[in-house]
């Protein structure tokens, strides 16, 4: 793994139904995720934040809710994702919420062009965000974003990694997955989207999903990893706007780090989604930080 880490915050909630997210970059940073990533022996430099419109919190147009905010700060990260990968770094995007999974996994396909690897997106998340503007009444893009990857959204955020679509649906593996609308199950069925919702991972387990979720990876595999902070059970992670019950407990969410670690391939990361104003004293916050010192290796022995 890179153990060169930049971190990028993206303080909005632009795409969201409810505000905060805005706040998850600093709340993350107060939970010492530079200092956790540095007693792994990674070489941390934190970006600062990038800067954007302010939410104008108005109703949807066209079937989207602030389209033009959205696509300002999915193209500024798409840029500062984009450049640290150039840079051969190994970007951490602070989110902020969901909606910028685009201007992130776009940076990323289109470094995967330019660099002949394959991709593999984990979309840990307790929803599918694959809506449209036909599926979702709400016309919150947050609920968007693998739809506009694969092609289908508004122009603005399809074409931003310059290549449509970004992705192919089969790069994609969703795990976590519990709240789909009517009309995106069938999208998703349509797109052979594959999805380890949690009755799969009820009746398999959390490691039969990550075998599966990380299989037919080689070494010209950079793995992405989209972590929506909602994917955790609201018992254990309550600082997120949309709270689902029913989520991977702690030690599932531990599992799932560990195996995607023990894989050596994670090259990018998004931490999505995180409202401390919904939060209990940062404790989200703080166990995200936890789960992501996982994720870059840390475990309980040393194992061969």
């Amino acid at each position: 793994m890179n153990p060169n880490i930049s971190l990028i915050g993206a303080p909005t909630d632009i795409g969201a139904g409810s505000r905060g997210a805005s706040m998850g970059p600093e709340a993350l940073r107060v939970a010492n995720i530079t200092g956790t990533l540095e007693n792994q022996g990674l070489h941390v430099i934190d970006k600062g934040n990038l800067t954007g419109p302010s939410n104008p919190w108005q109703p949807p147009m066209g079937g989207y809710r602030h389209l033009a905010e959205v696509v300002h700060w999915n193209r500024s990260l798409h840029d500062a994702v984009y450049a640290e990968l150039q840079q051969g770094r190994l970007p951490i995007v602070l989110g902020g919420d969901h909606c910028l999974g685009i201007g992130s996994i776009s940076a990323v396909a289109r470094h995967c062009r330019d660099s002949g690897k394959k991709l593999r997106v984990l979309w840990l998340d307790a929803h599918a965000d694959f809506n449209t503007s036909a599926l979702t009444p709400s016309g919150n893009i947050h609920g968007m974003p693998v739809a506009c990857l694969c092609g289908h959204g508004p122009q603005e955020l399809i074409e931003i990694g310059g290549h449509v679509p970004a992705i192919s649906p089969k790069w994609v593996r969703q795990i976590g997955i519990r709240s789909v609308d009517e009309g995106e199950k069938r999208f998703v069925h349509e797109q052979d989207l594959e999805v380890f919702d949690m009755r799969y991972i009820d009746e398999m387990g959390m490691r039969a999903a990550m075998e599966l979720a990380l299989a037919l990876m080689d070494v010209n595999t950079h793995l992405h990893v989209s972590f929506d902070v909602d994917f955790l059970d609201p018992d254990i992670a309550p600082g997120v706007g949309t709270t689902v019950r029913g989520g991977p407990t702690y030690r599932e969410a531990q599992l799932c780090m560990e195996m995607i670690a023990d894989t050596g391939r994670l090259a990018s990361l998004d931490v999505m989604e995180l409202n401390p104003a919904l939060d209990e004293r940062n404790r989200t916050a703080q166990v995200a930080v936890d789960l992501i010192e996982s994720l870059f290796g840390k475990s309980t022995l040393m194992r061969k």
